[in-house]
């Protein structure tokens, strides 16, 4: 018998000297690591390939992404260094077909659901359709159903004719909500049952970041001037009409959207459905 075997392997060290194996996790998107040298913590939004190797990108909570060389225990995971590598095609589909466009866990086999009383309105067409396109799986699970008020200036009208109150709630999404606005004004002293969130952009189109849509940034439209009327001349994006087509086209997820647009819907949602 020889000394490897009576004794186990003698050649490969006191178990306290040993290296610990690092764990191999496929980098699955949106699963959360942090950056074992830098503290940079995020979510896999993506990979690319450079003559230096496999990098990952990484997003945090402020929609700001980094890239990180994929090398072996680069990462950590509740605090445990990993290896992130490649998932295999197979994963990342799969891993895709268990999120919803909104990032929450997608509910397969879903039947209609009865809608709540409850409401969410916004100002148009435009930004109904924006939160249907990222939100509506959701909204289908929770039963919540999303109407447009035609303009602001109606919403003291509607609120008379539906006469909100408990498990009767209105949530309104609001274009351009910022201190000593118009919008501010119209929107102040509504009741505990109705919730008002908006975005500080002066309209929906300008929520949807300008990656997605393939420009540096919005233009800047003088005051007076019909803001999608401008901003199309600008890009030579033609009528309002084609505009919207490229807007609402460039729009698959949460990630083509600014976060004070996706903060202010999911805190609409979390109103109207919970009591």
């Amino acid at each position: 018998m020889n000394a490897s075997n009576k004794y186990g392997d003698i050649y490969a060290g006191h178990p306290r000297t040993r290296k610990p194996s690092i764990p191999k996790v496929p980098a699955e998107r949106d699963l959360v690591v942090e950056d074992a040298s830098t503290g940079f913590c995020g979510a896999v939004v993506g990979f690319e390939r450079t003559y230096d190797g496999d990098f990952v990108r990484l997003e945090d909570g402020a929609r700001r992404t980094r890239l990180f060389a994929m090398r072996e225990a680069a990462f950590l995971i509740d605090g445990r260094p990993v290896t992130l590598v490649r998932p295999a095609p197979q994963q990342q589909q799969n891993a895709a077909a268990q999120r919803s466009a909104s990032g929450s866990t997608r509910v397969e086999g879903l039947r209609a659901r009865t809608a709540l009383p409850s409401r969410i309105w916004v100002e148009g067409v435009h930004d109904a359709a924006l939160v249907e396109r990222v939100w509506g799986h959701d909204l289908r699970v929770e039963g919540v159903v999303v109407e447009h008020l035609e303009g602001l200036d109606n919403l003291a009208d509607r609120l008379v004719e539906f006469q909100p109150g408990p498990g009767r709630k209105v949530g309104v999404l609001v274009d351009h909500l910022v201190t000593g606005s118009k919008e501010e004004g119209l929107t102040q002293g509504l009741g505990p049952h109705v919730m008002v969130t908006g975005h500080p952009y002066i309209d929906v189109w300008e929520a949807v970041r300008p990656k997605a849509v393939g420009i540096d940034a919005w233009p800047k439209v003088p005051r007076g001037q019909d803001w999608k009327t401008g901003v199309c001349d600008a890009l030579g994006w033609g009528t309002p009409q084609d505009g919207w087509r490229r807007v609402y086209g460039a729009v698959s997820s949460f990630r083509d959207l600014e976060a004070p647009l996706i903060g202010a819907v999911e805190r609409l949602v979390d109103f109207v459905t919970v009591d």
